[in-house]
């Protein structure tokens, strides 16, 4: 399994904005955590287009701690980007691409 910054570059390589759906990159990750033997489940919007990713870790039961996060990116429409948008880059030891830092970051983290 690919560690958190390999899996960083592969989460930024799904264009994630918002006005586009998720479930690539949501299926990506339920795949990434079955290989742990982490079971989820998807809740999906009215249209099916896009979906909430539910997983839990530890034992079942009531309380716990929910990390909770978002897939989606704002567009780049109008944006000068001087780097890819969706391929992770980096320049003097930063790391630059859409969702690096928000939220894709903490998804991979």
């Amino acid at each position: 399994m690919p560690a958190s910054r390999d899996l960083l570059a592969d989460l930024i390589a799904f264009d994630t904005t918002s006005r586009e759906s998720n479930l690539a990159l949501i299926d990506y990750v339920r795949d990434y955590l079955a290989g742990y033997g982490v079971s989820s489940e998807l809740l999906f919007n009215a249209e099916r287009s896009k979906a909430n990713l539910y997983a839990r870790i530890g034992p079942s039961g009531a309380g716990g701690v929910m990390l909770s996060g978002h897939s989606d990116v704002v567009p780049i429409d109008g944006q000068h980007w001087t780097v890819p948008a969706f391929a992770m880059s980096e320049r003097d030891g930063r790391l630059y691409g859409r969702g690096t830092a928000d939220m894709k970051g903490f998804i991979a983290c």
